[in-house]
């Protein structure tokens, strides 16, 4: 799934980190294939924070999307 977002238009992919609900589903799903793929304390210490905070944690990768192109501890 991280690869699939990074691969979207970079329109999509703030669009997708706007919408709160979407942003928080977008969030679970790409912060743990982006755990699963390479296996980083921090990136599974995100991906669990993102259950309960998802959608905070989403408006947060929205900034940090459009600052560094890509979300915090999650590169595909």
């Amino acid at each position: 799934m991280a690869k699939w977002f990074y691969k979207q238009n970079f329109i999509i992919q703030l669009l997708l980190l706007l919408i709160p609900v979407v942003n928080w589903i977008v969030e679970l799903c790409v912060r743990w294939s982006a755990w699963l793929s390479n296996k980083k304390f921090f990136t599974l210490i995100f991906a669990v924070l993102t259950i309960p905070f998802g959608i905070i944690f989403g408006w947060i990768d929205l900034v940090w999307l459009l600052i560094f192109r890509h979300l915090i501890f999650a590169k595909a």
